[in-house]
């Protein structure tokens, strides 16, 4: 199995490993230590039972090895005794990163400059509901996806790939892009001339502005080689009717329970505008902040 495999199937395997670890320890608490103990206080009586038909000598020679046998019927079988140990610590992580908090690692640049590869971010599980692990499902609500926000959700193409990209319209919303400008409701965004970004490998430089997206402004790039609108034709994805496409960009209207999904990098991001709306039954969690960067120690911190 792949390294990237396994990772994906890691909320299974952690909650395989749960299960049966759990159930032998709850198995070996309830049955199978009061079996040991039966069975060695028999083994203990007979052995008893026989040495007191030696003589008293020979008594004396039997305390060795009854310190063995003692020794022998108290050691708890390896397989019972490592799931006992491993159990507390397996439940643990298994409760906090499939309720509470999960970390991820960013493997492309579609967030740029926002997110690069190799920031490791920290993902509040609960921020917008208390979901079943590996299944998914919603059992309530503690909030909604707002405009603005970094989500981490599963692939609409392919439910095994965790994506991260910008919230930028939640259900009811016309979505409107034009020559690489957002309009949310008619209502045109805020943009705001940076410096531009060097791309030190490709020795380019991408057009960088400050965006505001509901209350989160945050940094967004424009590659001015590629035009606005879509050089490949997106996939016919669900509910695509309510989405066109023409020289300038796009417009859609995202549907109910549905979102529309943007990188930060705007002109090299695969996402809503190609594959269509995130399911909410898909999202994983909110991006909290990057916690580690091993090529780069100044990218820790905030993502806006």
């Amino acid at each position: 199995m792949s390294l990237q495999l396994m990772m994906n199937n890691f909320p299974a395997l952690l909650l395989g490993a749960t299960v049966v670890s759990g159930a032998i320890y709850a198995a070996d608490a309830l049955f199978l230590k009061q079996r040991r103990r039966r069975a060695a206080a028999l083994e203990l009586a007979q052995f008893d039972a026989s040495c007191a038909q030696l003589t008293p000598p020979a008594q004396a020679g039997q305390q060795s090895a009854r310190a063995a046998l003692l020794a022998r019927l108290n050691k708890v079988p390896a397989w019972i005794d490592y799931s006992g140990s491993l159990f507390p610590a397996i439940a643990a992580i298994f409760v906090l990163r499939s309720f509470l908090f999960e970390p991820f690692e960013i493997p492309s640049e579609s967030m740029l400059p926002t997110l690069m590869i190799g920031d490791r971010i920290l993902v509040n599980k609960f921020a917008y509901g208390v979901r079943l692990p590996v299944i998914n499902k919603k059992i309530f609500a503690t909030g909604e996806p707002q405009r603005g926000d970094v989500m981490v959700f599963r692939s609409p193409r392919d439910l095994s790939v965790n994506l991260v990209k910008r919230v930028v319209g939640v259900p009811g919303d016309r979505i409107v892009y034009a020559d690489k400008r957002l309009t949310i409701n008619g209502r045109p965004l805020r943009y705001q001339n940076l410096p531009d970004r060097l791309d030190d490998a490709r020795l380019t430089s991408e057009k960088q502005y400050e965006e505001t997206l509901g209350t989160v402004r945050h940094r967004i790039l424009n590659d001015p080689a590629q035009p606005p609108y879509l050089q490949t034709a997106p996939d016919d994805f669900p509910q695509h009717e309510l989405c066109n496409y023409d020289s300038s960009g796009f417009a859609c209207t995202v549907p109910a329970g549905q979102y529309f999904m943007m990188g930060d990098n705007r002109d090299n991001s695969l996402d809503s505008r190609y594959w269509g709306f995130a399911p909410d039954r898909n999202i994983v969690g909110k991006a909290l902040f990057i916690w580690m960067n091993l090529r780069d120690l100044s990218h820790i911190g905030g993502l806006h």
